[in-house]
Order: C-alpha cells, then structure tokens, then sequence
C-alpha cells in the first residue's frame, strides 16, 4: 500500500499536471471503485482542480465549492499518466479521467477491488474520510510519546493504525522499527523514555529520507514504480538477506496477506519471534534464538 512518503511523490508529481486544470471527463471502467451517489460523479466534469492534499494514505482533489473526490488506493492501486485519451492498461485501470495534458488512469492489479474513490460535498463529509491519525513530521515528542502510549498495542500494530498515526503503514514501519532498534512487538506500554524518543526520531528520518529518495529517484517524471518492496531497505521485505547493519540474516512474522520483518541481533537480542503458521507447525522444533540456527 501507497504510504506517506510514495502519496507525498505522486502529489508532486499530480501538481504541475492536474491543478489549475479542468477535468474535461471521467470514464469509470469499474463502477465498484466508486463508493458514493450523491453527487452524481458526473457533477465532477468541467470543475478545476483548485488543490492537492493528502488524508492519512488517501489523495484528495479539491474541486472548489467544497467538492472533493477522494482517492484510496489500497494495496495495489496506482496512478498512472497517459497521453491524453489513452484509455490505460487493459483490465487493471478501473478509471481514467482527462486533463487538457494528459490522462490521468488509476490501475489496480489483482482480482480484489479495494481501491476506492469517493466524490465527497463539504468538509464535514471529506472528515468523515480522516482515521485521525497524528502527522508524526509535525509533531513533537511530547505529542507522539502521548498517542504512543494512549493505547496499549504492540509497535508495530501502533504504528500502522491509522487511528494513531498517520500514513505510515507495513513498509516503514518495519524501517522505522529497524532504525530505533526496537523490537515489533515490544508493547507500548512498557517503552522507557529514551526508547520512545528513539523511535520518534528513527521514524520522523525512515519517512524524510525514503521521501527524499523516491522524489529524486522520480525528478520530473511521473512515478511509475510505486511499490512496497524498495532497493535499499534494510528489513522490509529482505527475508533471509543480510541485515545492512550487522549481517545476520532478516527474519519475518506472517499473518494474514502481510508480514513483519525485523533483524533478530539488532531489535530483539538474537532471539526469534513466533511466526504463527510456522512456529505451531514445529511446536517444540521452533527455533529460539538466531544461535539455534547459526
């Protein structure tokens, strides 16, 4: 899924394409992607993008009049920009909608439709879209260690709930966590002071630094690799490959369609969090510490 650093790219990257510019037509290919009626997204056509912004992991255009349609891409939807008229990849684009410049298709790979637009009218219904979670790049230590603690969760689950924090989600999660040297599922309860101020700023760089990379990996073109899975990340889907930092092989967590992945000698003192599914399977065979398997 598009977390705070990839939307903060492709906003900048919608900018100088879409804002000050008329949407001259919508071509909804898949009408499940469209989650409101009312207003009719018809209503859309003709209006100016009068401003970008971003809700948690959403994008919101700005259609003056307090209009706003409202993006969600979930795990596989992406932007892409096209010539204008061009219709977009087979199967996958679910909508197209025509600048004066370009056409601008969002795609989705997969059978699972989750991707999501809204056509929202008010700020009081685009807040309805808000999970509420705190802008950790504006917010101080005092703020984060209190959203931090408010809630009893392990890290990894406080981290990409949207509720407590926003935009962030598993992919630097997992390299904030790395950074901060903190296991992902120390509770947060039980994090001293200096552990929580270590994960503030370990987090605070993890999202202003691969920010920085992707928008000089883009430079003026349009993103067309947004993925989860990164060259140059030291555990987010590195499984069984070397930590960047001390070399012993990463490890990973399953659950359901995600997985967590850290670096047992780095953030847990060599020992193996249970994976679910395997560490059942083995019962007693499941491996304890990284020197069971050296």
């Amino acid at each position: 899924m598009p977390e705070l650093p990839d939307i903060t790219v492709y906003l900048e990257a919608l900018a100088p394409r879409v804002l000050g510019r008329p949407i001259e037509r919508i071509h909804l290919k898949n009408p499940f992607l469209l989650r409101t009626v009312d207003p009719p997204i018809t209503a859309a056509e003709g209006r100016e993008v009068r401003a970008l912004r971003r809700l948690g992991k959403r994008i919101v255009f700005d259609l003056g009049d307090e209009l706003f349609l409202v993006f969600h891409l979930m795990i596989a939807g992406r932007f892409k920009w096209l010539a204008k008229g061009k219709p977009g990849p087979g199967r996958i684009t679910l909508l197209t909608i025509d600048f004066p410049d370009g056409t601008l298709a969002l795609t989705e790979a997969g059978t699972k439709r989750r991707a999501s637009l809204h056509f929202l009218r008010g700020e009081a219904a685009l807040q309805t879209e808000n999970r509420g979670g705190l802008e950790v790049l504006d917010a101080s230590l005092e703020a984060f260690a209190r959203r931090l603690r408010g809630e009893n969760h392990t890290l990894k689950r406080a981290l990409t709930d949207p509720r407590l924090f926003s935009g962030i989600g598993n992919a630097y999660s997992d390299e904030a966590l790395h950074a901060a040297q903190l296991s992902p599922l120390a509770l947060t309860s039980k994090l001293g002071d200096a552990e929580v101020a270590r994960l503030y700023e370990a987090t605070r760089r993890t999202l202003l630094d691969w920010t920085d990379r992707l928008r000089r990996d883009t430079g003026d073109r349009f993103p067309e690799k947004v993925t989860a899975f990164r060259d140059g990340m030291a555990v987010h889907g590195r499984f069984g490959q070397p930590c960047p930092v001390c070399g012993s092989p990463v490890q990973r967590i399953r659950y359901a369609e995600n997985e967590t992945n850290y670096c047992a000698r780095c953030q847990t003192k060599g020992r193996l969090l249970a994976d679910r599914a395997l560490s059942r399977l083995l019962k007693g065979d499941w491996p304890r510490s990284l020197d069971e398997i050296d």
